[in-house]
């Protein structure tokens, strides 16, 4: 089982090879979610995530044969990215599986960094088997995600900074997938500050070490697409599961609508671009589900990455506006003739709603032939000032119906 002298030598080992990373405190976030919150800003290494901190450790303990021999690994990104920047970094030859269903950008970082990229499967265990057989075939030394002391002692040094940062920090927050981020985090933390609180979260749609907690030891669950695919793995590790046993206190779930609200919240709020994963703890202090918070805790909440495809981020940053009501879709029913557009527009401009999208249909409206149906894409100041602009509407006469 790593220890914290496992932690402290680690961070020897990779000083200068990876950042220290900020953790200033959050007022938006102190004032929503009722306590001192510190971002620690994992999001700011070079490849966009915490993951470089376990592959720099790993490799830099590799005999000079295995590096001749190359590296493997299996990931839905981030660990690729670590791994393949390391790799290329000491003149290893890498080869990274991943997911077919992978994000583009983490694709394209991942190969940007000199690895051989080959896609297989739609969840990670797919990903996992093809890199074990790799391993035995071509005689590359594996590098696990998570379930490798030497990983999981490189992740845990990002521990020893936030006790530098926040040296008073009462409750430490942070995702889980495999459980070798926390787990290292957890096992230092606790070592030095054990009063320090430490919560993980996990998506809910792949509650892994809730259920290894529940049957005592590491178990496979059912796969699952999750907005957090960061985190999306089916078991706990058998190396992690021990240290969350002794070291964490309490591991709880979000769903995908709350983590896509608290990417939108990080992005318009803080100024933070969080994938799923790096915003799942965010997403429980926002929904309340972290015990402990109070007006005089000092809570960290680790952002652990910040590669997310910029398409997902827009339908994120829709639906989100949709949700708020600062983007509606009204349908009016108006007479087919000359002007009748411009009198619905009056009335929305006068209510200070900005047009989007304006769509006449004539020929799928059912009732009278003179009559047209008219779409209006709005956007608007929330959800209030939706309901005004309906309620202004259907005063002048207009049948309102809200999409």
């Amino acid at each position: 089982m790593v220890t914290l002298q496992d932690v402290l030598a680690a961070r020897e080992r990779i000083r200068g090879d990876v950042e220290v990373t900020p953790c200033p405190r959050s007022w938006t976030f102190s004032d929503l979610c009722g306590a001192s919150v510190y971002f620690k800003l994992e999001s700011l290494q070079r490849t966009g995530s915490f993951k470089e901190r376990g592959a720099a450790n790993k490799l830099a303990l590799m005999t000079q044969e295995e590096r001749r021999r190359g590296v493997v690994a299996a990931s839905a990104g981030n660990h690729a990215q670590g791994v393949a920047f390391n790799a290329q970094r000491l003149g290893v030859k890498s080869v990274i599986v991943m997911p077919e269903t992978t994000p583009l950008i983490k694709v394209a970082a991942t190969k940007a960094y000199g690895a051989q990229v080959v896609l297989c499967g739609t969840v990670f265990e797919d990903a996992y088997q093809e890199a074990r057989r790799l391993e035995s075939e071509k005689g590359y030394v594996f590098i696990h995600a998570f379930d490798d002391d030497e990983v999981i002692a490189g992740q845990g040094t990002a521990a020893l900074e936030i006790l530098e940062q926040v040296p008073d920090v009462d409750l430490l927050v942070a995702s889980v997938g495999g459980g070798g981020f926390l787990g290292g985090m957890a096992t230092a933390i606790k070592a030095l500050k054990p009063s320090v609180r430490v919560v993980g979260v996990e998506s809910a749609a792949l509650a892994k070490m809730a259920a290894a907690r529940k049957a005592g030891k590491p178990t496979v669950i059912p796969p699952a697409m999750t907005l957090a695919d960061g985190i999306a793995v089916k078991k706990a590790g058998e190396r992690t599961f021990p240290l969350f046993e002794r070291y964490v206190d309490q591991v709880v779930a979000v769903d995908d609508e709350e983590v896509a609200n608290a990417i939108l919240v990080l992005i318009e709020r803080e100024k933070v671009i969080a994938e799923g994963a790096g915003a799942a703890p965010a997403a429980a202090l926002l929904q309340k589900k972290v015990p402990g918070c109070s007006p005089t805790a000092k809570v960290v909440c680790v952002v652990s990455g910040g590669n997310i495809d910029v398409n997902l981020l827009s339908r994120i940053i829709d639906r989100g506006l949709v949700k708020e009501g600062r983007r509606v879709v009204l349908k009016l029913r108006v007479p087919d003739r000359p002007g009748a557009l411009a009198g619905v527009l009056q009335t929305v401009a006068a209510e200070k709603a900005n047009v989007l999208e304006v769509h006449h249909d004539r020929a799928f409206v059912p009732g009278p032939i003179g009559d047209t149906e008219i779409e209006l894409t709005l956007e608007t100041k929330g959800a209030s000032h939706a309901e005004q602009l309906v309620s202004a509407l259907q005063a002048k006469g207009y049948a309102v119906t809200r999409r």
